[in-house]
């Protein structure tokens, strides 16, 4: 097994408890690893501004994946990476998701939009789409019909979500450009998340860890399944592999 130099943690369902909260516990054990000098990189769903305070609070120092992979930061807040929906299509998924009557979201670079899309979609730039709904045949049905579009990349981060990036837009493709950055490889990677969104980093990464509250998919693919985001399996498996 390679060192390990570079540490990719989800936020949602996997750093984070049903809170919204990282444990002192868990903080501890990052900051070992970065005394390490072991990056802490966080890769998640979430737009910048939704999670950079966690990145400060954690006082990471390297690289923020946003939006699934479709933007790239650096924690003095340069944008290195940016990858953009065309916003004719964002407009067709809105349009869908309203019809088919599930709750909307939508990134663009300036704002998170939630059910309510612009009168203009043209006057926005595009990083994300996405829609949730408890009725699981809806969200079969749109991703029936969005997947006749071959520029779409679909994932989850739960179950009772659909979420949109532009295709080859991911978790993965996004650690990898970070590793040439800082100039190591895949296999000096560790990958922790619960969801599909973190799927292909998970199988690519040197080491993939599921959650222990993660999708069945997530945990047949992972090399080693730690405990939930309710007990520190973050930290538990930090421990195991890095510090």
């Amino acid at each position: 097994m390679d060192k390990i130099k570079l540490i990719a943690l989800d936020m949602d369902g996997t750093l984070l408890n049903s809170e919204e909260e990282i444990s002192d516990y868990t903080k501890e054990v990052i900051a070992k690893a970065l005394e390490k000098d072991v990056h802490v990189v966080l890769s998640t769903g979430r737009w910048l501004e939704s999670c950079f305070p966690y990145a400060e609070s954690l006082k990471l120092d390297s690289y923020l994946i946003t939006v699934n992979g479709g933007q790239i930061w650096t924690m003095e807040r340069n944008l290195i990476d940016e990858y953009q929906l065309h916003p004719e299509r964002v407009k067709m998924m809105y349009e869908l998701a309203e019809q088919m009557g599930v709750n909307i979201w939508m990134v663009s670079t300036d704002r998170v939009w939630r059910e309510k899309g612009p009168e203009d979609f043209f006057a926005h730039e595009w990083l994300k789409f996405g829609c949730d709904s408890l009725d699981t045949k809806k969200l079969d049905e749109i991703v029936e019909e969005l997947s006749h579009y071959e520029e779409l990349e679909l994932t989850n981060s739960l179950p009772t979500n659909i979420e949109v990036n532009p295709i080859g837009v991911n978790k993965a493709s996004a650690l990898r450009k970070v590793c040439d950055e800082i100039g190591i490889s895949m296999n000096n990677v560790i990958s922790i998340g619960d969801s599909l969104n973190d799927i292909k980093a998970i199988q690519q990464s040197g080491i993939g860890v599921a959650m222990g509250n993660g999708q069945e998919a997530i945990k047949k693919v992972a090399d080693y399944v730690t405990d939930t985001n309710n007990n520190d399996g973050v930290a538990k498996a930090i421990e195991r592999f890095v510090v």
